[in-house]
């Protein structure tokens, strides 16, 4: 249809102008009949003439507001429709004006009203407006013209016709106002849309920057909390592991099998308490050694923790696409500890999701000083609602026993140390992707 090569601004006005033109259809339909009690008190002997006419021109005009209802056909015609019925009263009132005193008759107000309607009530352009007050001067005239006294009384007709001509002045300077109103509201609606529009943009922004304050929030404390345990953890930890060592170099442990293997778990026991003090302490105090800002490869670190992580990844295919210098600032075995628990749960997940083909593909590249590595897996990815909660300290999905939930809260500490941070992104059913950037060794690479 043609309205929908219409601007929106137009659309938009023609729906306006619909709106308007069907009430004031309903309006004028009233009005032309309400006038029937002027027509019996100032012409009682012309009553059923000019009665006729009214009903004739209430049934057009009701006719027309039938048309403006078909939506589809109104918004297109909604301009022409609505001059047609306005154009209907002016008619009637102009007939008459020539079937009663001609330059002599009351009438003439009725074509001022309608004027005054089209200017401050219904939403005619300005050029229509000019040629709707032309239209009913040109009736006006035509009805006293044609009367049989004709323009006998001069003067009187040239003092109504001003009252006609003022009054379509004035219909249009308001319609022009008023068109400039409606454009102006127009913009500034569509303005405050746009607006709006962006403000839920910086919002999701907003809200992104405030997860991750939260998290380094969750982490910060933690790490608080954790720096006041350590002390007293690691101490009885050393001394136990200690007597233990020195319980197994006894002759009787050496010669009773039971007791040195009981030894023995309690020994494996103790350093695995020990391995988790140790990651505390890598989240517990974030500041950087002197081994710290090192250079090394990456590759080199990948590599690494490929062969740590071996037995893991047993009938996994690992891909990798890294570019030529992966020469990087940071703590390279603390990078290691990063990869190995990416890798180890990708793994993990692998298995979970018993994928016939599992695969895990890291590649690299350099950008704005920094080298960007991301890893990722071709398993069922993380639900939705746990997506959030994976950086938390102490939050798993696994079965008891199978891990404390510190793996990926003690990385995202050490990739932060490093000024970069770890991120992931999932698709729940196709795989995960964890991405984490470190300072390139020359800003040139």
């Amino acid at each position: 249809m043609l309205s929908r090569h219409l601007s929106p601004y137009h659309q938009e006005l023609n729906e306006f102008r619909l709106a308007y033109s069907r009430a004031g259809a309903i309006v004028g339909a009233i009005l032309i009949l309400s006038g029937l009690g002027l027509d019996y008190t100032l012409y009682p002997d012309e009553f059923m003439q000019l009665a006729r006419i009214r009903v004739l021109a209430t049934l057009v005009v009701l006719g027309v507001y039938l048309m403006l209802r078909r939506t589809s056909l109104a918004l297109v015609w909604t301009n022409s429709l609505t001059l047609l019925w306005l154009s209907v009263p002016q008619i009637m009132i102009s007939f008459m004006v020539w079937w009663t005193d001609g330059t002599s008759s009351i009438y003439f107000v009725g074509l001022l009203l309608a004027l005054y309607a089209t200017g401050i009530l219904l939403p005619l352009s300005f050029l229509e407006n000019i040629a709707f007050g032309i239209f009913t001067y040109a009736l006006y005239f035509l009805a006293c013209y044609f009367h049989p006294n004709g323009l006998a009384d001069l003067g009187r007709f040239a003092g109504y016709s001003m009252f006609i001509i003022f009054s379509a002045v004035l219909s249009s300077f308001c319609t022009y106002f008023n068109e400039r109103g409606r454009a102006n509201l127009f913009y500034l609606q569509r303005q405050v849309a746009e607006k709006n529009a962006s403000l839920q943009e910086t919002n999701a922004a907003l809200a992104e920057v405030k997860g991750h304050l939260i998290q380094q929030e969750k982490m910060a404390a933690l790490g608080t909390l954790s720096a006041g345990l350590l002390h007293e953890l690691n101490n009885p930890v050393n001394y136990s592991l200690m007597a233990v060592n020195m319980a197994l170099k006894e002759t009787a442990a050496q010669d009773n099998a039971s007791l040195r293997e009981c030894l023995d778990d309690a020994r494996e026991g103790m350093q695995r308490v020990q391995k988790i003090v140790t990651d505390l302490k890598t989240f517990a105090y974030q500041k950087p050694g002197e081994e710290g800002n090192r250079v090394f490869l990456l590759e080199k670190a990948i590599e690494s923790a490929l062969r740590l992580t071996g037995y893991e990844l047993k009938n996994i295919e690992v891909s990798l696409e890294l570019p030529q210098d992966t020469h990087v600032r940071g703590d390279e075995p603390a990078i290691i500890g990063v990869l190995i628990n990416l890798l180890t749960n990708a793994a993990v997940a692998l298995r979970t999701a018993a994928q016939p083909t599992p695969a895990i593909g890291l590649r690299a590249h350099s950008q704005d000083g920094r080298l960007h590595l991301a890893l990722r897996d071709n398993g069922t990815g993380i639900a939705p609602e746990n997506l959030g909660r994976v950086f938390e300290p102490f939050f798993t999905t696994r079965d008891v026993g199978q891990g404390l939930g510190l793996g990926l809260s003690v990385s995202y500490a050490i990739i932060q140390r490093h000024g970069g941070t770890l991120r992931v992104s999932s698709d729940w059913g196709t795989g995960t992707e964890f991405s984490f950037d470190l300072a390139l060794a020359s800003p040139q690479a």
